[in-house]
């Protein structure tokens, strides 16, 4: 007999990758590094593991990160990474090898979805569905997407922003830009060394976009103390840095987000802009958590933003819930399917 228990969703992110098992919810969460030792093509590490060693290995071991911008860069990791994950999650040992719903950016091309089915049919699946990111991501946060109101979802994830326009259980529009977290640490990362002529590395930067960062102006400044190397010293420093210069160093990103929702409701029939006006724009993912997005955005649309609950596992919530329709996904144009 068929063991359905271990049908998987896959939150396959740029950033990080969260893994549903049916009837369980989401048993993983983990960062989407794998650590390689290029002498002997070996992987040493994959995860919350690989991570730690990001910037921190010697010449042999590379730490890297299979996908960027929301596709696969490097397929040959990308596979390895899957096959870990799932082996992970269901044991190494199964006799039936899974069904598994994949999510993937609106605005990917064929190519690319072809990638991540066959990775995902190489890493051990019996057969892949894919989903796309802001339906998963309106399943996700509790929206009912089957019925023919305007729903309008932001996904900010690590590599990809995704913005839709859902009705009748479909996208009717989308937009789908390659501005999103890994972008907000880049920007953070120049601004240092632009402004304060110090070298930090990802991890930091990501560190002072959690706990300083902001798209909206804050009430009253925060601080936080940031180690880097000095550019002409070539030595440790340690300096304070403020939430109103790192909300001077995302303008840029965050405002091309805001723009890419604007363009996508002036493009939205007149009857699905009404509805969303009165329901207001639901934000999910990791960078909707950035400080003061939400109030961005709505000053610049003036529809009210709420940002989902647990607005991180959204995408892989809604993943994992589409496993219990897999027959109306088989019909549903947002989704492909790979028989192996």
């Amino acid at each position: 007999m068929l063991n359905f228990g271990s049908d998987i969703g896959i939150d396959l992110g740029t950033a990080s990758v969260l893994v549903f098992l049916k009837g369980k919810g989401i048993i993983l969460q983990e960062p989407s590094v794998v650590a390689i030792d290029k002498n002997t093509n070996q992987v040493l590490a994959v995860g919350e593991e690989a991570r730690r060693m990001l910037g921190r290995t010697p010449g042999n071991i590379v730490a890297i990160r299979p996908l960027k911008d929301g596709v696969i860069s490097d397929y040959d990791v990308t596979e390895r990474m899957l096959k870990y994950f799932i082996q992970k999650t269901i044991g190494k040992k199964v006799f039936f090898k899974p069904k598994i719903i994949v999510c993937v950016p609106s605005g990917v091309t064929e190519v690319e979805k072809r990638a991540v089915i066959d990775a995902t049919n190489e890493a051990g699946a019996r057969k892949t569905y894919l989903i796309e990111e802001p339906i998963a991501a309106a399943i996700g946060s509790g929206l009912d997407i089957s019925q023919p109101n305007g729903n309008m979802i932001i996904d900010i994830g690590g590599g990809t922003t995704d913005i839709a326009v859902i009705s009748l259980g479909g996208i009717v529009l989308s937009k789908s830009i390659k501005v999103a977290g890994d972008k907000f640490d880049e920007a953070i990362i120049r601004y240092m060394r632009k402004r304060h002529n110090i070298m930090i590395g990802e991890r930091t930067a990501e560190d002072i976009k959690i706990n300083i960062g902001g798209a909206y102006p804050r009430n009253q400044n925060a601080f936080m103390d940031v180690r880097g190397r000095n550019l002409v010293s070539g030595l440790p420093v340690n300096i304070k840095v403020s939430s109103e210069e790192i909300l001077e160093a995302l303008e840029e990103s965050v405002s091309s987000i805001a723009d890419a929702v604007h363009s996508v409701l002036e493009r939205t029939p007149p009857e699905l802009a009404s509805d969303i006006s009165n329901q207001g724009i639901v934000m999910t993912g990791g960078g909707a958590l950035l400080w003061g997005f939400n109030r961005l955005i709505e000053k610049r649309t003036g529809i009210p933003v709420y940002i989902a609950e647990e607005a991180i596992s959204c995408v892989a919530k809604g993943t994992g819930n589409a496993l219990h329709s897999i027959e109306m996904l088989e019909r549903s144009s947002s989704t492909k399917t790979s028989y192996k």
